[in-house]
């Protein structure tokens, strides 16, 4: 089981180039944005029961996936509510399975970001919209904890395919049979 951990900052293209492993490899996807939604539905973001719930829905589904050996893609940003040691936390949830981590950063430059920030493809899972918000987060001071890197790849002058077909050669990454998430 590989767990690719694609990991940067808003509009980095994460979901995107993990959309196009997950077409070449026939691995799941779980972005950040599932968990999430699926929480703030109950608690606030950044709530003490949001944040121990998220990171126990995450570690979790990684274990049960390297148990299984079932691939999978995960998309991941930075920031202050994810509790410290996290990125150490997954590795060790998908090795104790005989899986394998791998990290890689997705980096774009700011003029770039920002022009991605409002695409129209950003609201189709609620993701960071606003250009004052982003100016702002860039601004904190807050110190977060960056994961790992393995690789980097710059996605403003790599596309998504290319950045797939990057991480699938650095790791030697094999294809699954593809299957039906809903067959019985």
């Amino acid at each position: 089981m590989d767990l690719v951990f694609l990991h940067g900052v808003a509009a980095a293209g994460k979901l995107t180039v993990a959309r196009a492993l997950s077409a070449r490899l026939h691995s799941g996807v779980l972005h950040n944005h599932l968990v999430v939604d699926a929480l703030t539905a109950v608690f606030p973001f950044g709530s003490p029961p949001f944040v121990e719930l998220r990171e126990q829905f995450w570690l979790a589904t990684f274990a049960r996936a390297a148990a299984a050996d079932v691939s999978l893609v995960f998309t991941f940003t930075p920031e202050a509510t994810v509790r410290p040691g996290f990125p150490e936390r997954a590795r060790r949830s998908v090795e104790d399975e005989g899986g394998r981590v791998h990290f890689v950063e997705l980096v774009v430059d700011p003029a770039e970001q920002e022009r991605r920030i409002g695409l129209p493809s950003r609201h189709e899972v609620g993701k960071l919209t606003d250009l004052e918000t982003l100016r702002r987060l860039r601004r904190s001071t807050v110190e977060v904890e960056r994961p790992p890197v393995d690789l980097r790849i710059d996605t403003g002058t790599t596309t998504p395919d290319e950045a797939a077909d990057r991480i699938i050669a650095a790791f030697d990454l094999q294809p699954v049979p593809a299957w039906e998430p809903f067959a019985s």
